[in-house]
């Protein structure tokens, strides 16, 4: 008898774990960019990576509209670290080998690389595309295996609530720079819709994205 060697799915997780009132008190994953709300924009491109799409969200009555399953922080108040957290523990629980996540502020992310990121990515590592920012790697639009979770529990009971300080203890790769700019300028690509000038910024490059009317 053959063996099934498909691997275990990945899951799908849209990260809204803050209060996103940065966006002028408003949602801001509720704002549109090219007439679509940019949390649709994240929804989308996973429901093609991915096998299944959640949202970890600390206020599930806000965006209720989006009409995923959703979860709040197992434990409430540890920033970036326990959204993920919450990501792999619903991977595990959900018998998939890993948590994809995107933040729900990200309207640019495209459906290659987190197919690219889903490939690479196995149950005991972390995979995280190469990036501009002071971290080098961007680490919300990253893949988490499920074997992560003893590392990240350790470094919750340490008080730690930065997203990568539990990146020492486990395997990190990391998709260099050259390979993710195949995929489209990475400063466009993790572009964060956080103030109404990014989101004039966001709606620039759409514009620019659909050509002349």
């Amino acid at each position: 008898m053959s063996r099934d060697l498909t691997p275990p799915p990945v899951l799908g997780v849209v990260m809204a774990g803050g209060a996103n009132r940065r966006y002028d008190g408003h949602p801001k994953a509720l704002e549109t960019v090219g007439g679509v709300r940019i949390a649709d924009r994240v929804i989308a491109v996973l429901r093609q990576a991915t096998a299944r799409v959640v949202m970890v969200a600390n206020d599930p009555d806000t965006f209720a509209v989006l009409g995923l399953e959703m979860r709040p922080d197992l434990q409430p108040g540890m920033g970036a670290l326990g959204g993920i957290h919450t990501a792999v523990c619903w991977a595990e629980e959900a018998q998939c080998r890993a948590a994809l996540v995107v933040a729900c502020d990200m309207p640019f992310v495209p459906v290659a690389l987190l197919r690219r990121l889903v490939d690479e990515l196995g149950p005991g590592e972390i995979v995280a595309p190469a990036s501009a920012s002071r971290r080098r790697l961007e680490p919300l639009c990253a893949g988490y295996g499920i074997d992560c979770r003893p590392a990240i529990e350790a470094a919750l009971a340490r008080g730690e609530r930065h997203v990568i300080s539990f990146f020492k203890d486990v395997t990190v790769r990391t998709l260099p720079k050259d390979e993710v700019a195949r995929f489209g300028d990475p400063e466009l690509i993790f572009l964060n819709v956080n103030t109404p000038e990014d989101r004039e910024r966001a709606e620039a490059i759409a514009r620019m994205a659909q050509g002349p009317s």
